[in-house]
Parts: C-alpha cells; sequence; structure tokens
C-alpha cells in the first residue's frame, strides 16, 4: 500500500467518524490554553484537568500571574509533574506577556516560543486549537501513532522528523484536526504498551498490525 493511499483511508475515517475532534485540556480563553498546554508536558491532561481549576481562580489572567511569586504558583502546582521549573516558567511566561505583548497571546508559532517554557510543540498545539492554523504539534501519542501505522517511515526518529512527513500529505484544512486525531486514537486505542488491535478500526493500513498477524502464523 502507498503512503498516500494511507493518509487517504486516515483521513476519510476521521473525517466521518470524528469531524469535530477537540483537546481534551479544559479552558475558557487563549491564556488558560497556554497554561495549561505549558503544565501538561510529561503529564495527563487528566491531572491538569484537576489542578487549573484553583490556579485559573486565583490567577485569571497573565497580569495576575505575572504578579505571582513562583513559590505561590508551585502551591498550586505541585501535583504536576517538574512543578518547580513550570512555576518559574509560567511567571517568566505571563511577565514577558504582559511586557511585551501587552497581555495578549501570539497568534504565530514564532512568537509564542519566546516565551519561557513553550516549546515547538507547545507553540503548534496553541496555534491549531485557537486559530486553527496548520501545525501539527508531535508529542508521544502523535510520534507513535504515524510511525505505528505507517503514515511516516520508521526512519522519521524525532518530532521535528515526523512533522515534516505528516505535514507533507495531510491536506491545509485538515491539520489541524489530524493532530487531534492522532491523540486521541494513541490514548484509547492505539495505546503504547498493550494497543488494542482488536478494536482498531485502522488495522487495514497498519503496518504495526500487519507484521503482528504475520509473526503469530
Amino acid at each position: 500500500m502507498l503512503r498516500k493511499e494511507r493518509f487517504e483511508r486516515f483521513l476519510s475515517y476521521f473525517s466521518t467518524h470524528s469531524p469535530e475532534p477537540e483537546t481534551e485540556l479544559v479552558y475558557t480563553n487563549p491564556y488558560e490554553l497556554l497554561v495549561a498546554v505549558s503544565l501538561s508536558a510529561q503529564c495527563t491532561d487528566k491531572r491538569v484537568n484537576l489542578t487549573t481549576p484553583a490556579l485559573f481562580n486565583r490567577f485569571p489572567d497573565a497580569y495576575a500571574l505575572s504578579q505571582a511569586t513562583v513559590e505561590e504558583v508551585f502551591g498550586y502546582i505541585r501535583s504536576i509533574s517538574y512543578p518547580n521549573n513550570k512555576a518559574k516558567h509560567l511567571v517568566g511566561m505571563a511577565q514577558l506577556l504582559i511586557n511585551d505583548y501587552k497581555g495578549e497571546i501570539p497568534d504565530t508559532v514564532e512568537e509564542l516560543i519566546k516565551l519561557p517554557g513553550v516549546g515547538r510543540k507547545t507553540a503548534n498545539v496553541i496555534a491549531s486549537v485557537i486559530w486553527h492554523q496548520p501545525t501539527m504539534a508531535v508529542d508521544t501519542h502523535v510520534y507513535r501513532v504515524s510511525r505505528r501505522i505507517g503514515l511516516v517511515p520508521q526512519t522519521a526518529t524525532t518530532p521535528l522528523a515526523v512533522e515534516k512527513h505528516l505535514m507533507k500529505y495531510i491536506p491545509t484544512d485538515l491539520v489541524y484536526k489530524s493532530h487531534h486525531w492522532l491523540i486521541l486514537h494513541g490514548r484509547y486505542t492505539c495505546l503504547a504498551r498493550t494497543p488494542k488491535c482488536e478494536i482498531c478500526p485502522l488495522t487495514d493500513i497498519c503496518m504495526y498490525y500487519a507484521k503482528k498477524i504475520k509473526a503469530e502464523k
């Protein structure tokens, strides 16, 4: 099967069965999403969603957060992975937003990655979710699923390489949706240790499944 055909099948299935995918992070505005995505690095969305209500109640906007001490922010996010570094980044991020962007969240990846604690993945998520820009955030799920199915070659061994291969085949208007499709498929079906191949709708195009069946014969 050609790679193009795999993409067509993948896009067709999810466009039909999950036409409007959304992030599972809970937020009400761009500021809250930026904070939530920053906290979600190497942490589950579920844990972040349990943590952010009190954090947002205390720091409802970038200005309030910019006035906080690192120690105070740490107290609200201590249950999150790497709370020390993330507390420092959040305060620094808020201060830069106030000083350089008048409290508004930048709308380009280039500007977003200038913020403390905001790497390419986080910037791509913000640009994709908030403004539906054609940016592909490659987290562990996207990396695993796209390589496992065969959407990208096994030689794509870095997040950036995976991102470039995905962007090559996915239509611009479906990039932001495909980001969610890959994440959700990896979170609930194509699990890291025990993929649920028995309920997966994409086994007909999956290279991992083909090798698994061949090995069992």
